[in-house]
């Protein structure tokens, strides 16, 4: 597997680019985040060496570990994963960023427990824009009202939203909920918030995230392949 990845990861990096210039975006306005849930620290390695450095985890103990084993790389971890409150403190002191914030007491937590020699942890609030009651995330209608409280905790930093939306083919439908988290941060723009980050789009959708402004996309299975 790690030989297939460094190419793997430059196609992904093409799909990218290539939808940027179709939207008409410049150069450099989507970064990748390499997603390794469930992956060996090898194929962290292997992307590292191919020159990634943003890796996503979705479960703590898997971040703890991979954060540990590969302590000697200059690595940015990701948490994006759905966080209980008995879980946070192992990411707020191990995390860079955290993307699934989905309640107050999640950012609460997460600020308490940031330690003080670290830089403020890197946050954006989860919405639910699909509805389903399968998926976690904020309701949009609620969306502003936690962005705000987040805004306000110390040691954190909002930089925006992230979504995960319905596995459709229907285009329009999965070009709306994307368009529902890029209005939600131009109101929170508009309302003073200087946020700079739409998490969204993924191996099988990221060019229609980016169409719709997606400024971070977080794919995994094009780059390391199907999970087991």
């Amino acid at each position: 597997m790690n030989e297939t990845i460094p190419r793997a990861l430059a196609d992904v990096k093409a799909r990218i680019a290539a939808a940027a210039r179709a939207a008409g975006r410049p150069e450099g306005a989507v970064s990748l985040l390499a997603v390794s849930k469930t992956f060996p620290a090898d194929a962290v390695r292997a992307a590292h060496a191919a020159g990634q450095t943003a890796f996503g985890e979705n479960y703590v103990q898997e971040l703890v570990d991979k954060t540990s084993t590969l302590a000697e790389l200059p690595l940015e971890w990701h948490f994006i994963g759905p966080l209980q409150s008995n879980k946070t403190r192992p990411v707020a002191e191990r995390a860079a960023w955290v993307h699934s914030v989905d309640r107050l007491k999640i950012a609460e937590r997460l600020s308490a427990q940031r330690p003080d020699a670290l830089p403020p942890l890197n946050v954006c609030v989860q919405v639910n824009v699909s509805a389903e009651a399968s998926k976690s995330g904020v309701a949009p209608g609620e969306a502003v009202a936690l962005a705000r409280a987040v805004a306000a905790l110390p040691r954190l930093r909002l930089r925006g939203l992230m979504c995960i939306p319905e596995p459709t083919d229907d285009a329009s439908r999965l070009a709306e909920q994307f368009a529902t988290l890029r209005r939600l941060l131009e109101q929170l723009n508009a309302e003073g918030l200087a946020l700079d980050t739409l998490s969204m789009g993924m191996s099988a959708d990221l060019e229609p995230a980016i169409a719709e402004g997606a400024t971070l996309v977080r794919v995994g299975s094009a780059i390391f392949g199907a999970r087991t």
